[in-house]
C-alpha cells in the first residue's frame, strides 16, 4: 500500500511539473508575439480614417481574432513611392521582424513613373528583406489604361514577376474586394472616401478580411 502511494505521489508530482512547464511555455508564447511590419504608402498609413479604422489596426484585430499573437507596426507614409520606400527601408527595419507586408507602387502609377523603375526599386527592397531572412507578403496593383496598354502591361507585370522571382506570398490586387460586379469599376459609394482613391473603414474591413489568410500563410514561411 505504501509502495502504491509512493508511485501515485510520484505520478502526481510529474504531472504537476509537466503542467507547470506547459503553462510556462504558453506564457512565453503570449509574451513574445511575432512582429509584422506593414510597409507602404497612404493605403497602409490609414489616410483619412480614425486611428482605429486604418489598415494596420484592423489587420491586427483580425489576426488576434484568429488566435495569432502578433504586433503589427505601421510603417506607412502617405505619398510614398517605391523609391521613397527603398530609401527608408534600412532604418525602418532597425529591429527584426518576422514578416514585412510590402504595399508600394500605387503612387508611382499615379505620377506616371516608369514601371521598370518601380520594379527595380521593389526588387532592391525584396533583396534586402531576403538578406535579413524576413518573410514577405507582396501586395500587387493594377494600372489604368489611360497611360496606354503598354504601360499597364509593364506595371501590372512588375508585381507578378517579383512574386514569381522571390516565391513570396502574393496578394494580386489591393482593391480587388472593393470593385463593383464587373471587377473593374471601383464601388465608390460603399467602399471609398470622398476622394475616390482611399478606402473608407468598410473598405479597409473588406480588404483585411480577404487579405488576412494571405498574412497568416506568409507568417508560416
Amino acid at each position: 500500500m505504501k509502495f502504491y502511494s509512493f508511485r501515485y505521489g510520484l505520478f502526481v508530482g510529474l504531472c504537476n511539473a509537466l503542467l507547470i512547464i506547459l503553462l510556462s511555455g504558453a506564457s512565453t508564447l503570449r509574451a513574445d508575439p511575432k512582429t509584422i511590419v506593414a510597409f507602404g504608402d497612404s493605403l497602409t498609413q490609414g489616410y483619412g480614417l480614425p486611428a482605429d479604422a486604418g489598415f494596420v489596426p484592423q489587420l491586427g484585430a483580425w489576426l488576434a481574432a484568429q488566435g495569432a499573437s502578433v504586433r503589427v507596426v505601421n510603417a506607412g507614409v502617405s505619398g510614398d513611392t517605391t523609391a521613397g520606400g527603398l530609401a527608408r527601408l534600412d532604418w525602418t527595419l532597425a529591429e527584426p521582424a518576422e514578416l514585412v507586408i510590402i504595399n508600394l507602387g500605387s503612387n508611382d502609377m499615379l505620377r506616371g513613373l516608369d514601371p521598370n523603375l518601380a520594379y527595380a526599386n521593389l526588387k532592391q527592397i525584396m533583396d534586402k528583406l531576403e538578406a535579413k531572412n524576413m518573410a514577405t507578403l507582396l501586395i500587387g496593383h493594377l494600372g489604368p489604361l489611360n497611360y496606354g496598354a503598354g504601360y499597364k502591361a509593364d506595371y501590372d507585370g512588375a508585381f507578378e514577376k517579383l512574386s514569381a522571382s522571390y516565391d513570396t506570398v502574393f496578394y494580386p490586387f489591393f482593391f480587388k474586394k472593393l470593385m463593383a460586379a464587373d471587377g473593374v469599376t471601383p464601388n465608390l459609394q460603399l467602399y471609398f472616401q470622398a476622394d475616390g482613391m482611399h478606402p473608407n473603414a468598410a473598405g479597409v474591413q473588406a480588404v483585411v478580411a480577404d487579405m488576412g489568410p494571405y498574412v497568416l500563410r506568409a507568417l508560416q514561411q
